[in-house]
């Protein structure tokens, strides 16, 4: 049975098995049905971004609708600029909604239109605002000129810092302002609705998006979570998203929100539903490649959740990893961001969010989500460099990463690798020797999905897996299982590398653009078919290319 089934199983890849067994190496995966960690969360289901005009856009629409089919009305989503002055009109690191201007008598003047826009855009395609409180208006900001920046991807990062990054000129205002946004929001969406939305201020105040001292940003924070909380008692908020782990920046925070004197109210503490902050990698660009840093991305992760659990109150408050990517600028451009096109960044992500699951239970800690910032860019070239998730409605393979996680639901299972680099070599030096060719496995009544990646740091070629998968422990009756295998490599849900065999094209014909599409979408290695099953053990093979993901899905009658 165990030769029919292999037979069975490589049918979709014989070529490539046949060109490449020589140079292939084996690897060992067993997983355990009967083992399991308690249920694996889908803490994938959050993205963002720094424009947030891009949403209601051509492409922006569509995207956010794939989003949504993802998991609908669990996906959210976290912008910047939700608050800024201007007209709505979009650029590099920058968006605008016009709330606020002040009469000539400086009274407030509330304008929701281009707000309700992007929260419509969000909501109409089962994504939820996780709603960021900021920027500064334009009216409110104690420095209001230069207000906003011209930047782009050859300017020093530092050019954003304008006006919209300081400190009111009167709290009240700034408090009444966030008031009035949340009892809009309320009466226009529903109380029952917003009670499900995150809140939360600011965006890393611990570098330069604030310009004011860390404790003008606590009172920046206590007066807008207290004016959410009059608007809405049982609205979830937190903070402080900083950058990285924010170190004695999110202890004096946390300390602040637990035990400080509340610059609104007087009382005691601060509201805190949840404790939110950054972790980014380090690309560099080495010998003409591409090395990844996920060394540096999973280290702070550990860092950020040994902070929290060094606070005996915070012991069960859910974490938000609010921004979790492999570098730290979306918009940014250079020969270390190569990877963002192609399968390094899929198979990364594949490898990173595993371990993320890791840390979280390491630290005991309950990790509700990791935020991917990676949307789109409207008006900007095909495969233009940028960190996304598509390029002009084409979905890049890294999306095609999100739509595996989403088939996956239920019990966490045990898993082990031979080719798995262990988690503490991980955050010491990363993947640097042998690759990391690991799984993660989960069960829901008659349904197992396993992930297998092949991923390494260097963006240079390599050989392929020889993946041998045992499962044992399946809970079935019946003697077979019907086997659908996803792959993410060169030839499958690779829009990018469909895109460089056509040349590379900047206008491509409707046809290519179709295929395009088409490219872009999730595809399967073969055609479904019955794997055999005996005494609950299943054994599967197949080859596993560097970079490539795979996802297994096993389904049988109940």
């Amino acid at each position: 049975m165990t030769r029919i089934l292999l037979l069975v199983l490589v049918v979709g890849s014989l070529t490539v098995r046949e060109s490449n067994a020589a140079e292939s190496f084996p690897v060992s995966i067993q997983v355990d049905t009967a083992k399991s960690h308690g249920e694996l969360k889908p803490i994938w289901r959050f993205f963002g971004a720094d424009e947030p005009n891009y949403a209601y856009m051509k492409h922006g629409t569509t995207l956010l609708a794939q989003l949504g089919e993802l998991r609908p009305q669990q996906v959210y989503f976290r912008a910047h600029n939700l608050l800024t002055s201007g007209d709505g009109t979009p650029a590099l690191k920058w968006g605008s909604t016009g709330v606020y201007r002040e009469d000539t008598d400086g009274a407030p003047v509330y304008d929701w239109t281009i707000l309700d826009r992007i929260f419509d855009a969000y909501l109409q395609r089962g994504v939820r605002p996780y709603a960021q409180i900021g920027f500064m208006p334009q009216d409110l900001s104690i420095k209001p000129e230069p207000y906003q920046h011209r930047w782009s991807p050859q300017a020093r990062y530092e050019e954003i810092y304008t006006g919209w990054a300081y400190p009111p000129q009167d709290y009240e205002k700034w408090a009444e302002l966030v008031y009035q946004w949340v009892a809009h929001c309320v009466e226009r969406y529903g109380r029952e609705e917003v009670e499900t939305w995150y809140w939360q201020v600011w965006n890393e105040p611990n570098i330069g998006y604030w310009r004011g001292t860390p404790e003008e940003f606590l009172k920046l924070h206590d007066f807008a979570i207290d004016a959410v909380r009059r608007a809405l008692p049982s609205a979830k908020v937190g903070g402080a998203d900083t950058a990285g782990s924010g170190g004695e920046f999110t202890r004096q925070f946390l300390e602040h929100c637990l035990r400080g004197r509340n610059y609104a109210t007087g009382e005691t503490g601060t509201p805190l539903d949840f404790v939110s902050f950054h972790a980014k990698g380090a690309p560099t660009h080495v010998d003409g490649h591409v090395r990844m840093g996920i060394s540096n991305q999973l280290r702070t992760i550990d860092e950020g959740f040994r902070l929290v659990a060094s606070f005996a109150e915070l012991n069960d408050k859910p974490i938000v990893i609010g921004e979790s990517d492999p570098e730290g600028c979306a918009a940014c451009q250079g020969p270390q961001l190569a990877y963002r096109n192609g399968t390094m960044y899929s198979s990364y992500t594949a490898a990173s969010f595993a371990r993320k699951h890791q840390l979280a239970e390491k630290h005991g800690i309950n990790l509700d989500g990791a935020l991917t910032w990676a949307f789109e860019f409207e008006d900007q070239p095909y495969f233009a460099g940028f960190r996304s998730l598509a390029t002009n409605g084409v979905e890049k393979p890294v999306l095609n990463v999100f739509r595996m996680f989403s088939k996956m639901s239920g019990a966490a299972l045990d898993v082990h690798s031979d080719h798995a680099v262990p988690l503490d070599r991980l955050l010491e030096t990363g993947v640097r020797e042998q690759p990391d060719v690991a799984a993660l496995a989960t069960l829901n009544r008659n349904r197992l999905c396993v992930m297998v990646w092949h991923y390494h740091d260097d963006d240079v070629p390599g050989p392929s897996a020889n993946v041998e998968l045992a499962l044992a422990g399946l809970p079935l009756r019946a003697n077979s299982a019907l086997l659908t295998h996803y792959r993410i490599d060169q030839e499958h849900s690779n829009a990018f590398a469909a895109w460089q065999r056509m040349g590379s094209p900047q206008t491509p014909t409707s046809s290519e653009y179709e295929k395009l599409l088409a490219a872009g979408q999730l595809a399967t290695l073969a055609k479904p078919a019955q794997v055999a099953v005996e005494n609950g053990q299943a054994k599967l093979s197949f080859l596993l290319p560097r970079q490539a993901v795979s996802l297994l899905v096993l389904e049988w009658p109940d």
